[in-house]
């Protein structure tokens, strides 16, 4: 996993106008950018707001993602909670569990 570097795409994407047309216009273009595994890769073009979540995502970053893609913040919210209730934990970064609960 990269989390790094979908971070970084995220940052950019949320801060560069530019960035964001070219990749709504053709992702691949972008996504071939960054190191991304296929679930990442998967995940930013779907795209998929809680498996993003729970590869790690910081949510400051992922809420004007999930923005930039048409969700609206119930939405948002939702999409990590379905996440979690599917897929487990949050894998890597800040919202990791370490204590094998789950988030709470």
């Amino acid at each position: 996993m990269s989390l790094y570097y979908v971070q970084k795409l995220l940052y950019e994407l949320n801060r560069d106008p530019a960035l964001q047309e070219q990749f709504f216009a053709d992702k691949e273009s972008v996504l071939g950018d960054y190191k991304l595994d296929a679930e990442e890769t998967e995940a930013l073009e779907k795209p998929d707001i809680g498996m993003l979540y729970i590869l790690g995502v910081n949510g400051q970053i992922l809420m004007h993602y999930a923005a930039m893609c048409g969700y609206a913040w119930p939405e948002y919210i939702q999409a990590m909670r379905d996440a979690l209730e599917e897929h487990g934990n949050v894998r890597a970064g800040l919202y990791v569990t370490t204590d094998g609960k789950g988030a709470v």
